[in-house]
């Protein structure tokens, strides 16, 4: 994992962290901390409020905040209202959620000075959005997943330093370092394709192909690379 950061994050970046509060940022947050002493780039957290799950999201960015207190890591708020947004756009709730997001991490990027958003997004979560694109029907785009950095706005770049890793991992890595996370329980609602990918397709193809997850990240990664050589 460090390699893979190092590739990605270097000297004299300023990055900006996404932090809900999950295992998977609380990891990536908490790693990035000690790459950044290592490699000398700034780093701040920021956790999006997005206005839907009242005083569940209250205790999310209270867990945020005191997380980073203990780690010493400056740390903002931004609140969006996902639900406008998505009606506005005419879009659903999650993807209006998402919407709302990327803008609120552009808006402080440029007002911090932060060249990179780091984000973290595991291996996992590159099998399960591979097969939603499957799913939904895609071009050879969707079949490469969720990139491992692209451009967010002029001068500011979203990385994914925990792609290269699984949601087992990011779990272990809280355990053994003595971290705590929030669960998020929508998360377990199969009325969301996702979650439904996650909790029961995946498992099932697990059962012929323990290395399923795997595969469709390597195969995302290969697809990536075919994608990136035919661009003029």
């Amino acid at each position: 994992m460090r390699v893979f950061a190092s590739r990605l994050i270097g000297r004299g970046d300023s990055v900006l962290v996404g932090l809900s509060g999950g295992a998977d940022s609380v990891c990536l947050l908490h790693f990035l901390r000690y790459l950044a002493a290592e490699k000398h780039f700034s780093l701040a957290a920021v956790h999006v409020n997005h206005g839907l799950r009242g005083k569940a999201a209250a205790a999310d960015q209270r867990f945020c905040r005191q997380l980073c207190k203990k780690l010493d890591i400056e740390f903002f708020v931004c609140k969006v209202n996902a639900k406008k947004t998505a009606a506005q756009l005419d879009l659903s709730p999650e993807h209006g959620a998402r919407k709302a997001r990327y803008e609120a991490y552009i808006k402080l990027a440029r007002q911090w000075g932060a060249n990179k958003v780091a984000l973290g997004h595991q291996l996992d979560d590159q099998a399960e959005t591979v097969l939603l694109n499957l799913l939904r029907g895609t071009k050879a785009k969707g079949l490469a997943g969720i990139p491992v950095r692209r451009p967010l706005a002029s001068g500011v770049e979203i990385v994914r330093p925990l792609l290269c890793i699984t949601r087992a991992e990011t779990e272990a890595y809280l355990k053994n370092n003595g971290l705590t996370h929030i669960t998020d329980q929508t998360n377990f609602d199969d009325a969301f394709t996702r979650n439904w990918v996650r909790g029961t397709l995946l498992p099932l193809l697990e059962t012929k192909q323990p290395q399923i997850k795997q595969h469709l990240a390597l195969m995302a990664a290969d697809v990536e690379k075919l994608l990136a050589s035919n661009k003029p």
